[in-house]
């Protein structure tokens, strides 16, 4: 008798748990939507901050580049003296 009593304790307690189960089954399934959501913007979000990062370090470049040319600019310019001009007292 005791015997039939565990089982049917054991089917009861199964059978009220299967709600709830499946109830967090439900909030997991939304919360893993929702974090596949999330996931899917972070890498379009990503994908635009390398986009931005490739079009930042191709104008850097470019930046460097001149600076360096106007540089060298300057050294010729500076290289050739112009004749100072004397003022004159009169």
């Amino acid at each position: 008798m005791a015997r039939k009593h565990t089982w049917a304790t054991l089917a009861l307690a199964s059978i009220l748990a299967l709600p709830l189960a499946a109830c967090k089954d439900t909030k997991t399934l939304q919360e893993n939507e929702q974090l596949k959501a999330q996931v899917a913007e972070l890498q379009k979000e990503n994908g635009q901050l390398g986009n931005d990062l490739e079009t930042t370090t191709a104008s850097r470049d470019e930046l460097t580049k001149e600076n360096e040319k106007l540089k060298a600019e300057i050294k010729t310019l500076k290289g050739k003296k112009s004749p100072h001009r004397k003022h004159r007292h009169s």
